[in-house]
């Protein structure tokens, strides 16, 4: 299965490439290397998702949050690697979590980018990471997450 019927066959779409609130891009492409920008999870109306993890916000929803996350990063490496999402494997993920002082559960959150790269991606969907705690995030967001794939074949 490619990477896309994967994604039909959980019932998931992924978002457009959302627009940069800056003098910056949502991507940037050096040879086969692709550097994500961080995201925020958004809803499909472009508003982001907010809250405090441990305090407005359980691991659990933060962790779909992480995955809608994960899904506008797809969205992003698909555009960097000529809208073919077979060719892109992940490299490296570095996940913040908003977080109340004392909340030491960070991977977990962070899991559902990275449990989401693998069911989609297979093999090429592993990855180095850091998940690390904030203590805010722009625009109040839950998590915010970058990466750095590549593009092979």
């Amino acid at each position: 299965m490619t990477p896309e019927e994967k994604l039909q066959s959980m019932g998931l779409t992924l978002p457009p490439v959302p627009t940069p609130v800056g003098n910056y891009v949502p991507y940037k492409r050096d040879g086969n290397t692709i550097y994500l920008s961080g995201q925020g999870p958004r809803r499909p109306d472009g508003t982001f998702i907010t809250g405090k993890v441990g305090r407005d916000t359980t691991i659990e929803q933060a962790y779909g949050h992480a995955k809608i996350v994960g899904l506008q990063l797809l969205a992003a490496a698909r555009a960097a690697a000529g809208g073919d999402l077979g060719k892109v494997e992940v490299l490296r993920v570095l996940g913040m979590v908003n977080a109340v002082p004392e909340f030491g559960d960070q991977p977990k959150v962070i899991n559902g980018c990275s449990d989401l790269f693998v069911a989609v991606l297979g093999e090429r969907g592993r990855h180095a990471r850091s998940a690390v705690g904030m203590g805010s995030l722009p625009n109040q967001i839950s998590v915010e997450i970058e990466a750095v794939m590549r593009v092979v074949g």
